[in-house]
Order: structure tokens, then sequence, then C-alpha cells
């Protein structure tokens, strides 16, 4: 008699732990699909390009280019920011302007290659009302360096290693 009652428990626990899990796994699914349907309804940026390599160019020039994106989501899509990786890299953006579904927008970056010599690769930050919240825009160049520049930072670096 004692076996039937240990076997009866046995059985309830396991039944009931298996119906737990499954509750749980119906709440963790149905919360997907809730996320899921919300994400719908938010706008979608969309890139034609989200990185440009301007090439080899010389030390001091200014150099630009253009993101072109669009709303490819159900709602109005909003830059709230957008931030160089340094004060080389300027963008300039339409802040705070709702573009609608299926409109175009263009980010311009500057970058402005004085003092920079070398291989340079920049970062644009867009904080956005999409699902991710957040994209980068990334550019890239070859500066070569000013010869006259070059010189005195080379003179610079010297005087400082004999100091």
């Amino acid at each position: 008699m004692k076996s039937w009652i240990f076997i009866l428990i046995g059985v309830l626990a396991v039944g009931c732990s298996s119906s737990a899990a499954k509750k749980v796994k119906e709440e963790n699914v149905a919360q997907a699909q809730a996320k899921k349907e919300a994400q719908v309804d938010l706008p979608v940026m969309t890139f034609e390009k989200s990185e440009h390599d301007f090439g080899t160019i010389n030390e001091g020039d200014v150099v630009e280019t253009a993101f072109v994106f669009t709303n490819t989501g159900n709602t109005a899509l909003t830059i709230l920011d957008a931030r160089g990786s340094c004060g080389c890299t300027v963008p300039e953006y339409p802040k705070n302007t709702p573009i609608a579904p299926g409109e175009k927008g263009e980010i311009k970056v500057k970058f402005d290659s004085a003092n920079k010599p070398g291989n340079q690769t920049k970062t644009v930050t867009l904080t956005t009302n999409t699902a991710r919240g957040r994209d980068v825009l990334r550019i890239k160049t070859m500066v070569t360096p000013d010869p006259i520049k070059e010189k005195q930072r080379q003179a610079a670096r010297n005087q400082n290693t004999n100091q």
C-alpha cells in the first residue's frame, strides 16, 4: 500500500512540474509574440550604404559624403541625435524631424583631415526611435601627411625624446 502512495505522489509531482513548465513556456511564447507585434509598428531605418571609403586624401582636406536612408517601417522615423567619434567628424542630419514611412532622408558627414595623417576610421552614432535605437555609420580614409607638418611632428618627437 505504501508503495502505491509513493507512486501516486511521484506521478503527481511529474505531472505538476510538466504542466508548470508548459505554462512558463506558453507565457514566454506569448511575451515574445507581443514584443514582435509591438515592433511591427516601429520605424525601420534602411541605409543604401552604412560605410564610405574616401580613398587616399591629403592632410588638410575636408571631405564629405551622404548616407541616404529610407524609412521602411510603418510609423514616422525620428533621428534624435547623431554624434561623430571625434571633433573631426561632423554629421548633419534632420534632427527631430519626422520622416514618414516610405520617405527618404540623408545624413551628411564631413571629415576634416587636418592633423590626422595615416589610416583613419571614424564613426557616427545615430540615436533613433527604431527598435534598435542606435545605428552606426562608418567612414574611412588614408590621409597622406603634409610634408611640412610631418617634419614639425618629427622635430617635436625628437625634442621630447631628448628631454
